[in-house]
């Protein structure tokens, strides 16, 4: 089973940037499939975005493409998701997952995570 820390949260403001990465221990993650979901107080967690084993598909939710970017590397066991243009909505937790790989179909449904880091709070100030 893989430890998954999430880092890099923070306060920011509307506008500004921050970089958040999950490091995995305890096994690889090199060939899982990985996502990154929020949730915000009084509302279910959602689908951000989320990246193949082999970093080749990425997909994003609607409401951060083109502003957030996620990526791999898989020799430091470390996914990350950069995220500019912060909006005061995109305020949440965020959380990193490992996917069951050869199931992409299904890459935004949190049902098919099987392992969540604890989340990192980003808070964007208007």
């Amino acid at each position: 089973q893989a430890q998954l820390v999430e880092s890099g949260g923070g306060l920011v403001q509307a506008g500004g940037s921050l970089g958040l990465s999950c490091a995995a221990s305890g096994r690889s993650i090199g060939l899982d499939d990985m996502g990154w979901f929020r949730r915000t107080p009084g509302k279910e967690r959602e689908f951000v975005a989320a990246i193949t084993w082999s970093g080749g598909l990425t997909d994003y939710a609607h409401s951060v493409k083109g502003r957030f970017t996620i990526s791999r590397d898989n020799a430091k066991n470390t996914v990350y998701l950069q995220m500019v243009t912060l909006r005061p909505e995109d305020t949440a937790v965020y959380y990193c997952a490992a996917g069951v790989s050869g199931r992409w179909t299904y890459h935004v449904d949190e049902n098919n995570y099987w392992s969540w880091g604890q989340g990192t709070q980003v808070t964007v100030s208007s």
